[in-house]
C-alpha cells in the first residue's frame, strides 16, 4: 500500500483538507466554484493547490489529467462535502439553494469513474432524513454493489474533540478492508473554557473591537441598547429572560413568546461545548453567540477556534461577514482529522 492523497470536493475555506493533512493524508487539490475561497485555502493547504471550478461543469477526463489521478486507485481518497443549505432544517430560500440539491449527485459521477479505495461524505443530518431525494440512498446502494464497505451515521463533533455540538452526516466507504470505517472518538469532552478566555490567550474586548493582528480577535459593534440588553443577560449560560421584564428592552418580536429562539441574545456557558457555530456566529440575535462573560458577540477568532481551527490559520475576505462564512461553513478539523486517522489506520492494517 502506498501513501494516501486526497482530492477535497466543494474545499471552502479548507477545514476537511487542514484535518486530513494533519492526520497524514496528502491533500492533492481542493475544488470549489467560489472564488473567495481561494485564499484562504491556498495560505493553509499549499501554495496553487485550490482549483475554481463548477462540479456541474467539471469533467472526469479533464481532472484526471489536471492532477496525474489514476482510475482503481487504492491510496485515493475522494472527498465531498457539499454544501447543504437545501437539505438543513434552518429555514433557508429552497429556490436559492436548488442547486446545491443535486451537489451529492455530481460527486457521485467522479467516485464511479475513478473508484477510489476510499470514499468521505459529510453533511446536514437532513441528507440523510431525504435520502431517498438527495440522492444518498442510490449512492450507498452503488457503494455497497460495488464492493466498499460503508459507514453512514449522524455524528456529534463534541465526541470527537471539537469544542462545539454539532450534528453532522458523516459517510466513511472503502474497497480495500471489510472494516467498517467511522471517525476515532476523543477520551476527553473539550468544552468553552478549554479554549475561550484570557488564559487561552483571548484578552477582553469590548464590542466594536478591531483587532489588527493576525489572531483576528475582532467583535463588531453594537448599539447601546444590545448592550444595556446583554448587561442583564445572567454570565456563564444566561438568556434573555433577563431582560424579558424590561420593557424598554424587550424585543416586540419575543413579546408573550418566551419560549421561542430561546438562544438569540444567549451566553455560551464555560463547561459545556459551544452550540453549533454557523456563519451568523458574530451576531448576538442570531443564536447563542455572546461572550461568557463580556458583553459582545464571539470574536472572529474564538469562532474558528470553537471550530476547531488552530490560532495559527490564516482567513482572508473581505468583509467580516465573509471570513465567518469560510469559519461556519468549514467542517471541524480536528473531526477531519480523526476521519483521516481511521483511514490511515484501516490502510497500514489492509497490507
Amino acid at each position: 500500500m502506498g501513501s494516501l492523497k486526497a482530492v477535497d470536493f466543494f474545499c471552502g475555506g479548507g477545514g476537511m483538507s487542514y484535518g486530513m493533512q494533519k492526520s497524514g493524508i496528502k491533500v492533492l487539490a481542493g475544488i470549489d466554484y467560489e472564488e473567495n475561497c481561494r485564499e484562504t485555502y491556498n495560505a493553509n493547504i499549499g501554495k496553487d493547490k485550490f482549483i475554481k471550478a463548477d462540479v456541474f461543469e467539471l469533467e472526469e477526463k479533464e481532472l484526471e489529467k489536471t492532477l496525474n489521478l489514476q482510475r482503481n486507485d487504492d491510496n485515493l481518497l475522494l472527498i465531498g462535502c457539499s454544501p447543504c443549505q437545501f437539505w438543513s432544517i434552518i429555514n433557508t430560500d429552497k429556490n436559492k439553494s436548488q442547486k446545491s440539491k443535486n451537489l451529492l449527485v455530481e460527486f457521485e459521477r467522479f467516485v464511479k469513474y475513478f473508484n477510489p479505495g476510499y470514499v468521505v461524505v459529510e453533511n446536514v443530518p437532513g441528507v440523510l432524513r431525504k435520502k431517498g431525494e438527495s440522492g444518498l440512498e442510490a449512492f450507498i446502494n452503488w457503494l455497497e454493489s460495488n464492493k466498499y464497505t460503508v459507514h453512514f451515521k449522524v455524528h456529534n463533533t463534541a465526541e470527537y474533540g471539537v469544542p462545539q455540538s454539532r450534528k453532522r452526516f458523516t459517510l466513511i466507504a472503502n474497497r480495500i478492508s471489510e472494516v467498517e470505517l467511522s471517525p476515532i472518538k476523543s477520551k476527553k469532552k473539550i468544552v468553552v473554557k478549554d479554549v475561550l478566555g484570557v488564559k487561552n490567550g483571548f484578552k477582553e474586548i469590548k464590542a466594536g473591537h478591531k483587532d489588527k493582528s493576525k489572531l483576528m480577535h475582532s467583535s463588531p459593534g453594537i448599539s447601546d441598547l444590545t448592550l444595556r440588553r446583554l448587561k442583564k443577560v445572567k454570565k456563564d449560560g444566561g438568556t434573555r429572560e433577563g431582560f424579558a421584564n424590561d420593557p424598554e428592552l424587550q424585543l416586540d418580536c419575543f413579546k408573550g413568546r418566551d419560549n421561542s429562539f430561546k438562544d438569540t441574545f444567549g451566553r455560551l456557558w464555560w463547561d459545556r461545548p459551544a452550540p453549533t457555530i454557523t456563519t451568523k456566529f458574530f451576531s448576538v440575535s442570531n443564536g447563542r453567540f455572546v461572550h461568557p462573560e463580556e458583553n459582545r458577540a464571539l470574536s472572529i477568532r474564538e469562532g474558528a477556534v470553537l471550530q476547531s481551527f488552530p490560532k495559527s490559520y490564516k482567513f482572508f475576505g473581505t468583509s467580516h461577514a465573509a471570513i465567518a462564512r469560510l469559519i461556519g461553513n468549514a467542517v471541524p478539523p480536528e473531526y477531519a482529522k480523526r476521519i483521516g486517522k481511521a483511514i490511515i489506520k484501516n490502510h497500514k492494517n489492509a497490507v
